[in-house]
């Protein structure tokens, strides 16, 4: 690995430890589906993008559909300000990635946030 994608690896590793405390909250109520580490392996398997911000952060993935690739928005966590600048974000970046739509799991205030989705399914949870 050359040493500048050491640096870059080390800032995310540092961000990512920075934001831990968003990201955590964020899989309290994704039912603890996965551990930080867990999280963190995906991001640098690069399985999922991490997108941080001064008090926020939002983790995402690209969901390849039969008929279109799709930006899912996994986790986020802090303030719901920079988490949609965080959507917008990662939006720009699935675009770039020749994602053809985009998609949140998450809770009930990004509906009331974001105008520009629809709701398509409702997901339930049950413990066994």
């Amino acid at each position: 690995m050359d040493t500048a994608q050491t640096s870059v690896m080390s800032s995310s590793a540092d961000e990512f430890e920075r934001c831990a405390d968003y990201i955590q909250a964020a899989l309290v109520y994704a039912g603890h589906s996965h551990t930080l580490q867990d999280v963190w392996q995906a991001i640098t398997n690069k399985q999922a993008a991490f997108f941080p911000l001064e008090k926020s952060a939002i983790v995402v993935e690209i969901v390849d559909y039969p008929q279109r690739a799709t930006c899912r928005i996994w986790l986020a966590g802090g303030g719901m300000e920079e988490r949609i600048v965080a959507e917008k974000n990662a939006h720009d970046w699935a675009r770039e990635l020749g994602c053809d739509s985009m998609e949140i799991i998450g809770r009930k205030g990004w509906e009331r946030q974001l105008k520009d989705y629809k709701p398509t399914a409702t997901i339930l949870v049950k413990d066994l």
